[in-house]
């Protein structure tokens, strides 16, 4: 018998979109688009470009891609219709400055391991940001100044992750630091989900959170061995909040490492 095989060039088009938008920023600009015309052609569509995803991995320090080069390209392809954006691993000021300049549709962002963008830059760019609903800021080296102005500028945000390391270097001892929490209850009332992975917040940070974001559903406080949920707090917050994670509950999903000593990373 005569095998058949499959012309992907025979799919309806929007079947075709629909597989080329699960692949990230870089495979689409270094592969999937020259595998023939047809989806050249897709892959300059505005619509394909309203999501971007561009994550530094270990084997690109090896190649040659200019990542926030590829970044801006993306973009530009949106034609100002981005509306979710995640960068890993790389980026700046500028970069930052770009994307809030070549949209105003910017519902969803997230920035992980972006060391080079600093409170000067997030704070410039927070009044563009009026229609973000989510924001996800993981190991970066933002303060709590960057949450007051992200707060004040973003009225519509329901989910905010801010996450950092925690260092241990006295068994479970911890720096103890209310400011970030206290900047969250002030500056963020329509919080829906909140995650805080590895920070100093106390309990008089949290019982501040759960006043200031009566809205909160779910809590995800892992890492952060300041809090004890053992008495009243744990209490209130096993009446309002829908999900909790709990400061000893594992990070196995997270994705991220979460723990530091003196003698290296765990």
């Amino acid at each position: 018998k005569k095998k058949e095989y499959w012309n992907w060039l025979d799919l309806p088009k929007v079947v075709t979109v629909s597989i080329l938008q699960r692949l990230g920023a870089i495979d689409i600009l270094y592969s999937a688009q020259k595998v023939c015309m047809l989806w050249r052609n897709i892959c300059k569509y505005p619509s394909m470009w309203r999501a971007i995803d561009i994550q530094n991995l270990g084997e690109l320090h090896d190649m040659p891609y200019d990542l926030e080069r590829m970044c801006i390209h993306a973009i530009d392809r949106s034609y100002g219709q981005l509306r979710d954006i995640n960068i890993e691993c790389f980026s700046t000021n500028e970069l930052l400055i770009y994307i809030t300049q070549s949209t105003s549709q910017l519902r969803r962002l997230r920035l992980v391991c972006c060391y080079s963008i600093l409170d000067e830059g997030l704070s410039k760019v927070a009044a563009k940001l009026s229609l973000l609903e989510e924001l996800d800021i993981t190991l970066c080296s933002l303060s709590k100044e960057s949450l007051e102005v992200v707060g004040r500028c973003c009225p519509l945000l329901k989910s905010f992750k801010w996450n950092q390391q925690w260092y241990a270097t006295d068994g479970l001892s911890q720096t103890e630091c209310d400011e970030e929490a206290l900047a969250i209850a002030k500056n963020m009332p329509e919080l829906r989900h909140l995650q805080l992975i590895g920070n100093k917040v106390t309990n008089d940070g949290m019982q501040a959170i759960l006043d200031g974001c009566p809205h909160l559903e779910l809590l995800d406080i892992r890492k952060c061995f300041n809090v004890n949920l053992s008495g009243n707090l744990g209490k209130r917050c096993a009446e309002r909040i829908k999900n909790l994670r709990h400061p000893n509950d594992s990070t196995h999903d997270y994705g991220f490492m979460t723990e530091i000593s003196d003698y290296g990373s765990f």
